[in-house]
């Protein structure tokens, strides 16, 4: 009787199944919030650290976009993370026409892109380094959508465009959400305005200006995190 032949798939997940550390998952399943009507609800940890999955996506870069899909589809977080890291590494490598296809991958899955540390790895380096010399108008809409992940994914992108000394649009995006209801679009959005002050202080304050007082408290709190403290309390008092 023939046995059927184990994939790359298979051989990926039984390396990640044996760097599974239950303690960890514990901690990592509190930290994402996966409880019962939590942003992560039903998200599923092995306690794997990151740089252990850099390791096994660095094995398995060669993966086919099929394979991807199947990891992006489990519940197991540290299965997705390792998708997205290896699909970073096959835009990086790209030509014009897979990057095409890999976004256009991307863009098809960002229901699966679900949590914050996801998006973060990923956003800037496949969506928005692909928009660096294109229309960017898919991030307006992404910003306008009721999922929360693709609103994150809006303004995290825009960290490629910051890496060129191009604000307009991380302040064109943070203006879009600054009546956000969710603490962390507050808090992406803080942290993008917080880049931009490290590379141009002037750009952030007058953006603060205009709209600290009416901005949420984390998202301020964020933003002036590199202020001194004269500075932020004068921020604060409003």
């Amino acid at each position: 009787m023939k046995h059927s032949q184990e994939t790359p798939l298979d051989h990926l997940r039984k390396d990640l199944r044996k760097l599974q550390y239950p303690v960890k998952a514990e901690i990592l399943s509190r930290f994402f919030k996966t409880g019962r009507g939590e942003y992560g609800e039903g998200d599923v940890f092995l306690g794997i650290p990151v740089p252990l999955q850099r390791k096994i996506a660095k094995k398995y870069h060669d993966l086919h976009l099929g394979a991807l899909r199947k990891l992006l589809s489990s519940r197991i977080h540290e299965e997705r993370l390792v998708a997205l890291l290896i699909l970073i590494t096959k835009h990086r490598k790209a030509d014009k026409t897979e990057r095409r296809v890999i976004v256009d991958f991307y863009l098809k899955n960002t229901s699966r892109i679900n949590n914050w540390d996801l998006v973060d790895i990923s956003a800037a380096n496949i969506l928005g380094d692909y928009l660096l010399d294109k229309d960017r108008t898919v991030l307006f809409h992404l910003a306008a959508s009721d999922n929360l992940w693709e609103r994150r994914i809006a303004i995290m992108a825009t960290f490629a465009f910051m890496r060129r000394n191009e604000f307009n649009d991380t302040l064109h995006i943070s203006e879009f959400l600054l009546k956000d209801t969710h603490d962390l679009i507050h808090k992406a959005v803080g942290w993008m305005l917080r880049e931009i002050g490290k590379r141009d202080r002037k750009t952030e304050e007058q953006f603060l200006r205009t709209h600290y007082r009416t901005m949420p408290r984390t998202m301020l709190r964020c933003a002036i995190e590199r202020f001194d403290e004269k500075t932020r309390n004068a921020y604060l008092k409003r």
